[in-house]
């Protein structure tokens, strides 16, 4: 398939930028009448450039049309997140007023960041991958983590915390978006592995001494279940006067009243927690096939996780009190990215090499 598919695709994407820059004009410099024909027009102009574009050879997954659109919405949060950092001006004005508090808060921030770096990126990968033909289903997997966490902190945050009594029709919209995510998650979870499936020699089942990394990937394990426990506990109002020191001395974030922090460790507890029970029973155990898609996921919704709680901890958009201590900032650092990487690094380890995981295939008898 001719790579013009997913070009056509990237420069619909920036597109995004032009039209935000003139919707914003036309809602504070003409009349809701100019602002219908814009939007309109700005329509009809992506159906015609689209349809250009791909008039050739369109792919057939109807995922390629999903991520496309997606890649679209992912340029628009990064705009979202540079003007409310003040970085530009007069691209998304109207909607940062108008919308959903928790696009203004330092959760929802970061999750601007996040949607408009991280998952436009894995966006283009995989309009890539279908455009050539490709299996997505490696970096699928790490979205559908990614997005499965984003959703339910952001469902609950807004359900219980201080923003839960604004709705807006925005709202309504991101439940379409969730949605059709959720379809596209069932769709990727149904690709086939492009794993082969070949008899594991006796070298490569070595006992756990004479595997070291996968020793070192146990010994995180364990202390990095009791941490995920630790911090669901503090998030539950635990009166333990250790669970008091840390809040007050390194994360008071989560105390935060918009309870994304509280939601995000909870949520980290109630699923970190049990897949490090798991991670260390297949790192035991040999055959276990399902190890490197679990990874997968899981450090998708970490690596979500922890870099909306990282920045939203260190944002000025948190009150003062909530935001980690000068001096107590190396270690947060320290063991939050720690926390974030290594589980990368198990991923990197089961997927590039995952002899280990596979079931040995029976030889077949000759006649």
């Amino acid at each position: 398939m001719s790579a013009s598919a997913g070009t056509g695709v990237f420069m619909l994407s920036l597109m995004s930028i032009p039209i935000c820059y003139l919707f914003n004009s036309l809602i504070y410099n003409n009349s809701a009448e100019a602002f219908f024909f814009t939007g309109c027009a700005s329509v009809l102009i992506l159906v015609i450039s689209a349809r250009f574009m791909l008039k050739k050879k369109a792919p057939v997954d109807p995922l390629f049309y999903v991520y496309g659109v997606y890649a679209f919405l992912s340029v628009v949060n990064l705009i979202i997140g540079l003007e409310q950092d003040n970085i530009i001006d007069g691209f998304v004005t109207f909607y940062l007023k108008e919308a959903n508090p928790h696009i203004n808060s330092a959760h929802g921030h970061m999750i601007s960041y996040w949607d408009g770096c991280v998952h436009y990126l894995m966006y283009l990968l995989m309009i890539a991958a279908i455009t050539w033909g490709d299996s997505y289903r490696a970096i699928g997997l790490y979205w559908v983590g990614s997005f499965l966490m984003r959703a339910i902190v952001y469902i609950l945050g807004n359900a219980v915390g201080k923003y839960g009594t604004h709705f807006s029709p925005l709202f309504l919209l991101h439940m379409l978006y969730i949605s059709v995510s959720i379809w596209a998650c069932f769709r990727i979870f149904r690709q086939p592995s492009t794993q082969e499936i070949q008899l594991t020699s006796i070298q490569e089942r070595k006992h756990l001494l004479h595997r070291p990394l996968d020793l070192l990937f146990i010994i995180y394990l364990i202390p990095a279940f009791a941490f995920c426990v630790f911090r669901g506990l503090v998030a539950l109002d635990c009166s333990s006067k250790y669970c008091q020191d840390y809040t007050q001395q390194y994360e008071p974030y989560l105390k935060d009243p918009s309870a994304y922090p509280k939601v995000q460790m909870l949520v980290n507890m109630l699923y970190s927690g049990p897949y490090y029970i798991i991670a260390l029973y297949g790192l035991l155990v040999p055959g276990c096939e399902w190890m490197p898609d679990l990874t997968l996921v899981h450090s998708g919704a970490l690596a979500q996780a922890q870099f909306s709680h990282i920045g939203a901890s260190l944002h000025t958009r948190t009150p003062f009190s909530y935001r980690v201590p000068t001096d107590r900032q190396l270690v947060f650092l320290l063991v939050n990215v720690l926390y974030a990487l290594v589980p990368q690094a198990l991923c990197y380890r089961c997927c590039t090499n995952p002899a280990f995981f596979l079931r040995p295939t029976p030889e077949k008898k000759s006649e």
